[in-house]
């Protein structure tokens, strides 16, 4: 689509991070064409269809840089359990799920990420082959893999870590055809990722096959890192070591690596990723819900990490992202000099713009509104109580920002949702399928997993 976005506030995120009020943007083939005053830009592009940007504010599309749209069958049930949720819940019901049943709930994901203000959604999970096209169906951009592991995830809950070549190859093979039939697809909205799940359920020659795929192929890599005890106390009754240790034992850092967590990381472990230029994915709403994040953010931070923002588990929330994201980034740092909170509102905003980009090696291309860049733009609507009075926009959309802001959304100079109504996908049709599918889905990994006990508390299913 080719357009002029007239009269607008426009948050640029770019290297002096100005916010340019009536402004306009033009978009010729997908792309920013100019970024200028409206007058000035109606002069040199008069054939341009108008799109009226006034009382409201473009943004970057938001990057979620870590999230598994899958588990939104969990929604509202492991947040609020003890135990273990990875293997006990996630895992099981990973498995239990036919490939149309993961496609109907991870285009829900896509759903919520839309009418958040997302653009792009970096999502590594397990039988990614089986939903791919219905993601990309949604018009989203997308960094996908497969999570790799050579030990069997789903006896994980029974103590049992022994390695599984077979169950291995399985996850290598499924990584090498996502690759082969999504990479660059859908006008190159589509690129894939390579991944190891977790390093308690890697061997060293699943890390190694995990490098080696990533090198052949030219693509960035990403892993779970220290986010649970289990996993903690897992790999040191394994290798002795820490999961930042071990993996620097294997050769596995480095700057095209995104670990996600980092939540029981020792200092000495951020010292070790920070110095192989590791980026980490934040995801501080998803962690929190069981308690505030234990991961040691002020040290991470101070060590010069890049952390992009993600959702996690369950939501597709970038705006519970930041607001929760900017609690904890600031707990135990106190002011700077200038009497300023760090890090700033703009330094929240670039952890689900810039550095999300940077987290998939696509600085070039989305995270900023500049001149060449995709137009993956978020519209924002300021004449919301929420953002009143307006004072300072950004803070305001950090702090107070929520989904029921966003206008439309972009990706690739095309509408995915226009005046608040999402043109990919026929949303009451799909909220009823995704009730129904959850509630077989469920009924389904109780009966087939004896071990799960059926959770606490009423399950409401509704319309059923």
């Amino acid at each position: 689509m080719n357009l002029l976005i007239t009269d607008t506030v426009a948050v640029t995120c770019d290297d002096q991070r100005r916010v340019l009020d009536h402004h306009a943007i033009a978009i010729v083939d997908g792309r920013i064409a100019a970024l200028g005053p409206t007058a000035e830009l109606e002069a040199n592009y008069p054939t341009l269809e108008r799109f009226d940007g006034r009382r409201l504010a473009v943004l970057p599309g938001f990057i979620n840089a870590h999230t598994h749209t899958v588990l939104m069958a969990l929604r509202g049930t492991v947040e609020d359990w003890s135990g273990d949720a990875i293997y006990r819940y996630m895992t099981p019901i990973s498995y239990v799920m036919t490939p149309e049943e993961r496609s109907v709930i991870a285009m829900l994901g896509c759903l919520e990420a839309i009418r958040s203000g997302t653009t792009t959604l970096v999502d590594p999970f397990r039988h990614v082959t089986t939903y791919a096209e219905a993601m990309a169906s949604t018009g989203m951009r997308l960094w996908l893999s497969e999570a790799c592991a050579d030990i069997d995830t789903r006896r994980i809950r029974h103590g049992d870590y022994s390695v599984d070549e077979a169950f291995g190859q399985a996850f290598l093979d499924r990584a090498t055809a996502l690759i082969e039939t999504m990479h660059g697809r859908h006008g190159d909205r589509v690129r894939c990722q390579v991944a190891a799940h977790a390093p308690d359920n890697c061997s060293p020659a699943m890390l190694a096959h995990v490098r080696e795929m990533a090198a052949r192929h030219g693509v960035t890599r990403t892993i779970h890192l220290s986010q649970s005890p289990g996993e903690v106390a897992a790999v040191k009754r394994a290798h002795g070591l820490t999961s930042a240790a071990y993996l620097a034992r294997e050769g596995f850092l480095g700057p095209d690596l995104i670990a996600a967590h980092w939540t029981f990381c020792t200092e000495a472990d951020i010292a070790i990723l920070a110095d192989r230029g590791v980026q980490m994915a934040h995801t501080p709403a998803s962690i929190s819900r069981r308690g505030a994040h234990k991961a040691l953010i002020g040290k991470i931070r101070d060590a010069g990490v890049s952390i992009a923002f993600g959702t996690d588990n369950m939501s597709e929330d970038m705006f519970h992202a930041m607001a929760f994201g900017s609690i904890i980034h600031r707990t135990g740092r106190g002011r700077t000099e200038e009497g300023g909170v760090s890090p700033s509102p703009q330094e929240v905003l670039d952890a689900v713009t810039r550095a999300g980009a940077r987290s998939v090696g696509a600085e070039a291309e989305i995270g900023s509104i500049e001149v060449g860049k995709k137009a993956d733009l978020t519209f924002i609507d300021l004449n919301t109580p929420a953002l009143r009075p307006l004072i300072r926009l950004v803070s305001n959309i950090v702090h107070y920002g929520h989904p029921g802001i966003v206008h439309s959304v972009m990706v690739d100079g095309a509408f995915v949702m226009r005046d608040r109504k999402v043109l990919t996908i026929d949303e009451e049709a799909l909220l009823n399928e995704a009730d129904s599918v959850t509630r077989r889905v469920w009924e389904r990994m109780v009966a087939d997993h004896p071990d799960i006990a059926r959770p606490p508390g009423e399950l409401l299913w509704l319309g059923a």
